[in-house]
């Protein structure tokens, strides 16, 4: 169902950038793992949602539209209205965040991006599960590192 311009501007109005209801209930939860980190980290390209910069490790919580979720199969079924604007926009994002990858990766950092809806929300255990993991990984790396 299409709705009106005015509706539609009220509903993206109220779209946030920051603390969303998934990047803040991942963060509990890798908190509740005794998980340290700071939230929208500025000091870094992108802006991660969550960075545990003690190890090296940056979460990005991506929205499906905003970030091209499963894009190829269908961006001319969810994009109905001023096409010429939004596809190209979306495309842009989707670039930027493999930018925003290469170069937070060539600076040592691991890299770890959620889908909001269909990780986040769907299996918030696996997500936490691949935070640690992660942790843990790059633990034993700096832990190499310090010993040569």
């Amino acid at each position: 169902m299409a709705e009106s311009k005015a509706c539609r501007s009220k509903m993206m109005s109220k779209i946030r950038a920051t603390g969303g209801k998934a990047e803040t209930q991942l963060a509990k939860a890798l908190w509740h793992e005794g998980v340290r980190y700071f939230k929208n980290y500025k000091k870094l390209p992108g802006s991660p949602d969550i960075a545990i910069t003690k190890y090296k490790v940056l979460v990005f919580v991506d929205g499906e539209f905003w970030h091209g979720y499963d894009w190829e199969n269908v961006k001319k079924q969810r994009i109905h209205t001023n096409r010429d604007y939004w596809i190209p926009k979306l495309e842009r994002n989707m670039e930027r965040d493999q930018e925003v990858n290469q170069t937070l990766k060539d600076m040592g950092y691991t890299v770890i991006r959620f889908w909001e809806k269909h990780e986040v929300f769907k299996d918030m255990d696996d997500c936490v599960n691949q935070v640690l993991e992660a942790i843990e990984q790059n633990k034993k790396q700096m832990e190499k590192e310090k010993q040569k």
